[in-house]
């Protein structure tokens, strides 16, 4: 079904494809200026952004290492306590600061206009839906958000201290120091955190793709194992060596896949009831 323009539909019918074209261009526009906009934004605010975000996980005084060293003193657990120690972080380039304040900003643009971001999109492909289908897309729009954001954070306050402590740390030998320049260390930091939050999108991802049928429940059935063993290789890579800080990064994740499972069933179910009714209408 062709897109097509809410406010040319009634007048034009059908656009053309250059119109899809100067369309999808505008509202690509309007979300880079979003993204510019928020960017702006975080390059006024170089201190807080640094020293209270982007720093503070290297920092003792952060909340998850407290927590962390809380519990190690609870459960008598030293290896808990993490980042005590700051990495001590060194700049090699003339330019190297300007550059990465002008790097986090623009990170930092994407993330905060993220949800205006996805809504652009969404009002691009709005209208060739179906009105039922507009109603749970809404919802998947709505979902996709806070998703990401519940990814964000997750990988902000779990995983990106957990990484800071292991990578920082690691060393092949004794004869080796770790010298940490701040573009790997802010590099690391927004990977991390990015990566969580397009993780934590599965659920979205899966539910169109059983829309389409590309995705079935029992496939994802069928390969759990595998994804379990994929879930705990990985948090195993990027955690601490104890069994405490694996089970804190794989639960979130094997709950998303099993919410996936739950969603990809769910829209089986109701297609193969829309189209048990169909039939029925049909022979009516």
């Amino acid at each position: 079904m062709a897109l097509r323009s809410r406010k040319k539909k009634d007048a034009e019918g059908e656009m053309s494809f250059l119109q899809h074209l100067e369309e999808l261009r505008w509202h690509i526009i309007r979300a880079l200026i979003a993204v510019v906009a928020g960017a702006i934004l975080a390059f006024m605010f170089k201190n807080f952004i640094f020293d209270n975000v982007i720093l503070a996980p290297n920092n003792p005084d952060f909340v998850t290492n407290r927590l962390l060293c809380r519990l190690a003193d609870a459960v008598n657990a030293p290896v808990l306590c993490i980042n005590q120690d700051p990495i001590e972080l060194i700049s090699i380039k003339m330019s190297g600061q300007f550059t990465t304040h002008i790097n986090i900003s623009l990170v930092a643009g994407l993330i905060m206009a993220f949800p205006y971001v996805f809504w652009e999109f969404w009002s691009f492909f709005r209208p060739a839906l179906y009105e039922k289908e507009r109603k749970y897309a809404r919802g998947a729009v709505t979902m996709a958000s806070l998703l990401f954001v519940m990814g964000i954070l997750f990988g902000y306050f779990v995983i990106t201290p957990l990484s800071i402590n292991f990578l920082g740390s690691y060393r092949v030998s004794d004869l080796v120091n770790n010298q940490i320049n701040i573009t790997s260390y802010i590099g690391s930091v927004t990977s991390v955190a990015l990566s969580a939050g397009i993780t934590f999108e599965l659920p979205i991802v899966v539910y169109f793709l059983a829309r389409i049928g590309v995705v079935t429940p029992e496939f994802m059935r069928k390969y759990r194992k595998h994804a379990i063993v994929i879930v705990l290789i990985v948090a195993a890579v990027i955690t601490p060596p104890d069994v405490f800080s694996l089970i804190l990064v794989s639960i979130p994740l094997l709950l998303l896949y099993e919410v996936s499972i739950f969603i990809a069933s769910r829209v089986v179910r109701l297609r193969a009831e829309k189209d048990a009714a169909a039939e029925a209408a049909s022979e009516a």
